[in-house]
């Protein structure tokens, strides 16, 4: 944690308040450190007619977080940033659903809006830093006489948030602080009680990045229609998965592309290879792995999504959570979509890694190998991941510290 000169000027820290309990006692323990700290709510979204009413609107997260700056003695000011957040990231969404991809707004949320928009408007207040209330932590390192910034696990390993920050990079970084990270959940809140905040018991918002908690079909149909398609079920023993696991008693590094491709590349599925076992109003509101909402009975086993077709409207389903459909021992990220949280650790085109990886949020780590190659990155897993979907993020991490990260092709 930066430490305080008191002898030199007040560091300045801009503290996005969101209305909840962690960003709270963010603001507090900041105040506490000796820092000069001013509170920004940031309102991303307007039309309330997507939003749970009376379950976090952003009204009454507005008004809690000003209570907060009021109860603390600091500076507090509302920003719009609905224009920057429909651009950057409500529009993403639905391109991604409508093209059949799964996308991670939150992820999105923290590079593009919370450490980027709400960074440059802190620099405008003149801000040494910005500070969240993130279940995380940062560590400063030299590297040939050059700083280099670790983001680490937070402490709480049931709130650690490390992964929805893994596409932060070094200059975002450098002004990020996280002074929850070292503490437990249930700690936070004794603080916030004991301060008497107003946030105190405040349940946790589940929703969107800082709109509140939002019915995503709902969300997704205002630009994507409804649109009947049928559900057809793969037979596990379809031809489309012989072959397809990593072959036995082969080195990573021995894999040609071709072989790459077909362990790490999603499989291609055809209206041919399936039986007909419902109807759904859209492939673009589903998602790989999912099981809720499917509607259809009478199949014993439970049903999931193992792809999506949004040209063809169709979703494919398989029987049962080990259907070889939900599997996979690998994934592909492009080129472009690589990106290194430690660029002094970037893997050069024929080189490899062994890292630890998630595919989401509180995933327990696995195990994987990185194959750089020409056409971007390989990740193959020691064992099968389950739901590995197209427009999500992997990262990985080297112990506690996160790495890099990728989105998934």
């Amino acid at each position: 944690m930066e430490k305080q000169n008191m002898t030199q000027r007040k560091k300045r820290v801009v503290v996005g308040l969101s209305g909840g309990v962690d960003s709270s006692v963010t603001a507090y323990l900041l105040k506490e450190q000796g820092y000069e700290v001013i509170g920004m709510f940031m309102k991303n979204w307007h039309d309330e007619s997507v939003t749970i009413s009376n379950e976090c609107p952003w009204v009454e997260d507005s008004t809690d977080a000003m209570l907060v700056a009021q109860k603390l003695g600091i500076p507090f000011q509302a920003i719009d940033l609905s224009e920057d957040y429909k651009t950057r990231i409500v529009e993403y969404m639905f391109a991604e659903y409508k093209a059949g991809r799964t996308p991670n707004p939150d992820i999105l949320c923290n590079r593009e809006i919370k450490f980027d928009i709400f960074l440059k408007a802190a620099t405008k207040l003149k801000a040494d830093f910005v500070a969240t209330g993130h279940y995380c932590q940062k560590e400063e390192l030299s590297i040939d006489g050059n700083p280099m910034y670790r983001l680490l696990a937070g402490a709480d390993p049931n709130k650690d948030q490390s992964y929805f920050l893994c596409q932060l990079n070094q200059e975002q970084l450098s002004k990020a602080l996280f002074p929850i990270g070292h503490l437990q959940k249930a700690e936070v809140r004794a603080i916030a009680k004991e301060e008497e905040l107003i946030t105190a018991e405040k349940k946790d918002s589940q929703g969107l990045c800082f709109i509140g908690k939002v019915k995503l079909p709902d969300f997704l149909q205002q630009q994507l229609k409804p649109k009947k398609g049928n559900i057809l079920s793969i037979p596990a023993n379809a031809e489309v998965y012989a072959g397809h696991g990593i072959p036995a008693g082969i080195e990573y590094e021995d894999l040609d592309n071709a072989q790459l491709e077909e362990i790490c590349w999603p499989l291609q599925y055809t209206a041919d290879m399936g039986e007909k076992v419902g109807e759904h109003n859209g492939a673009h509101y589903y998602t790989i792995g999912q099981r809720k909402g499917l509607n259809v009975g009478g199949t014993g086993k439970p049903l999931f999504v193992i792809a999506t077709d949004t040209t063809e409207n169709i979703i494919y389903t398989g029987l049962g959570e080990d259907h070889p459909g939900l599997l996979r021992h690998g994934l592909h990220v492009k080129k472009d979509d690589i990106h290194w949280i430690r660029p002094d650790k970037t893997l050069k085109v024929g080189e490899t890694a062994t890292y630890l990886a998630r595919i989401r949020y509180r995933q327990p780590l696995s195990t994987a190998t990185l194959l750089m190659r020409e056409d971007g990155l390989y990740v193959l897993f020691d064992n099968a991941q389950r739901g590995i979907a197209s427009g999500q993020f992997v990262a990985w991490y080297e112990g506690e510290e996160a790495i890099g990260s990728g989105v998934i092709y």
